[in-house]
């Protein structure tokens, strides 16, 4: 069974948001020739890269709730120019709606384990969801609605 992060998307207010920020570095990252992988560094390694790397994927809360994922291919710890240890979490650039779940804020990333994981959103549902106001949205979750 993989193993799954979940992160608080800092600086995003939505899924749209997010694909939107990624496209953006996907088309500069094939500008410069380099390899279409969507890289976010944190300053810890994740202890279990086996199980994250068997199908595992970063969940992204966005606004108090987990609203999308991104498979992760490769977990890379690397020192920067100051010396200090990171890590690179990549991930395949395909951002994936999930059935949003509340989530308070918290420091760093979480293990998820795949059975805690929040199912994906089909095409046509996560479009509804897309579309929705977020006030209209959460209430509708909270309802438990969604």
């Amino acid at each position: 069974m993989p193993l799954h992060l979940v992160k608080l998307c800092v600086g995003c207010d939505s899924v749209k948001e997010l694909k939107a920020w990624i496209a953006e570095r996907m088309s500069a990252a094939r500008k410069k020739g380099l390899p279409l992988h969507h890289i976010h560094v944190t300053r810890m390694t994740p202890k279990r890269t086996d199980e994250l790397l068997a199908g595992g994927s970063l969940y992204w809360v966005i606004r108090g709730e987990i609203a999308a994922r991104e498979k992760l291919l490769a977990i890379e710890p690397f020192r920067d120019r100051d010396g200090i240890g990171r890590c690179r979490l990549v991930m395949q650039p395909r951002v994936i709606a999930v059935s949003p779940r509340p989530m308070r804020a918290f420091q760093g990333w979480r293990y998820f384990n795949d059975d805690a994981a929040p199912p994906d959103l089909g095409k046509k549902a996560a479009a509804t969801v897309a579309a929705m106001p977020e006030p209209m949205r959460r209430e509708l979750r909270d309802l438990g609605l969604l």
